[in-house]
């Protein structure tokens, strides 16, 4: 699958989030909301700017009363960052060149990634009202595969690109391919929910995205084991084997069930960031533990697996679900109670401040020069009173009294 910018020529074949209208169609339908955003983020937060802090928790503690939540919720809502900053704009540093070629693949064609690349272009777009071209290819296979992604970088290093950006797939399988365009002279970044870092042995140049991942899948789990007294039984869906950012946060999710001895953890179970795998997992699940009480999510797609499982099987409301990010289907879910809490990766900084810090490496700066080694994008955990604000600024979806 690809889009390919060239400056304002586009070439679209997949679709753009679970409306699954065309890119184009849902770039427009959203800038058309950037005023709304602008009034609602700062409604929420007070601030404007990207912000670089990581998962925040919104709700207030579980015993207070309804009348002391509202107050209260009010007073630290104030202080938040934008969940999704839609206000970011260039820094001040001063492109060398005045055309630029990059490469970015991740891991699967998926809604997440096409909020990424409305960072992505709406960059491209300011880059381009200042006089500069940045042509980009924004490529990704059906089905999460290392291998496949291996073969899309070989192919990349064949041709003339100033920077490629690759999604981790694999930690493990990928960074050798990273090393050695490297070595070959090849300038390589990172970037979206997974890196792999100096500690895992690449050698690539710089990370943009979540940094984070460990800690969110701590704090979503936290706020289950809250809402369950720290007594039950839980399952955890985790995605992509080996994706770094679906097995850190799974590794967040079990050193906190670890912490509490009457939450025990009876499955753990990859659903290949498919929706459809995730609500057959969660079948099972609910076959073999008629007691289950919780379940964690570890991606944008199993929430709703998660959710149409339990639904169908006649338990909202039993059975506490906490998961990540954005998925229109998951904040009607939230919404209706089903979703007990989100985790809301801020995708679309992401692809705004990949291009940017892209732009600064095909210039031949390092780390520390002019960008640092990872920029840090937010994580902001959601509730149930949030959910409709979200679907709002995010789907345009306003309730008719």
């Amino acid at each position: 699958m690809m889009w390919t910018s060239k400056t304002r020529d586009r070439k679209i074949s997949h679709q753009m989030l679970k409306n699954k209208t065309e890119c184009g169609g849902f770039q427009n339908k959203l800038r058309k909301l950037m005023l709304l955003v602008a009034v609602f983020c700062e409604c929420l937060a007070g601030v404007t700017g990207c912000s670089r802090k990581t998962i925040k928790d919104t709700l207030p503690a579980l015993a207070e009363e309804p009348e002391a939540l509202a107050s209260k919720d009010t007073q630290e809502t104030q202080a938040q960052p934008p969940i999704v900053d839609f206000n970011c704009t260039l820094d001040q540093y001063r492109p060398l060149k005045k055309e630029y070629h990059f490469y970015f693949t991740y891991k699967v064609v998926h809604p997440w990634w096409d909020a990424v690349g409305l960072g992505l272009e709406d960059a491209v777009q300011q880059y381009e009202d200042k006089g500069i071209a940045i042509y980009y290819e924004y490529l990704a296979p059906n089905y999460a595969s290392a291998p496949e992604q291996i073969v899309r970088l070989s192919d990349a290093s064949m041709r003339e690109f100033d920077v490629i950006g690759v999604d981790v797939a694999d930690v493990a399988m990928v960074t050798p391919m990273i090393n050695k365009l490297i070595k070959d002279g090849h300038k390589v970044m990172t970037f979206s929910s997974s890196d792999a870092s100096k500690e895992d042995g690449c050698n690539r140049i710089a990370y943009v995205g979540n940094t984070h991942n460990q800690e969110d899948g701590a704090a979503l789990t936290e706020v289950l084991c809250e809402r369950l007294g720290y007594c039950g039984k839980v399952a955890v869906l985790v995605g992509t084997k080996g994706a770094p950012c679906h097995e850190e946060r799974a590794l967040g999710v079990q050193e906190v069930m670890a912490k509490y001895p009457e939450i025990e953890m009876v499955e753990i179970a990859y659903d290949d960031d498919n929706t459809e795998k995730a609500y057959e997992l969660t079948q099972e699940f609910l076959e073999k533990h008629s007691d289950l009480a919780g379940i964690v999510c570890c991606n944008m797609s199993n929430p709703v697996g998660a959710a149409r499982a339990v639904v169908e099987a006649g338990k909202a409301g039993d059975i506490v679900i906490v998961g990540m990010d954005h998925d229109q289907e998951a904040l009607h879910y939230l919404r209706d109670g089903v979703i007990y809490a989100l985790g809301i990766q801020d995708c679309y900084s992401i692809g705004f401040d990949t291009i940017q810090v892209a732009v600064k490496i095909a210039d031949g700066l390092l780390p520390g020069e002019a960008y640092p080694e990872k920029t840090e994008e937010t994580t902001t955990l959601i509730y149930q009173k949030d959910a409709q604000s979200i679907l709002q600024v995010l789907y345009g979806e306003i309730i008719e009294f």
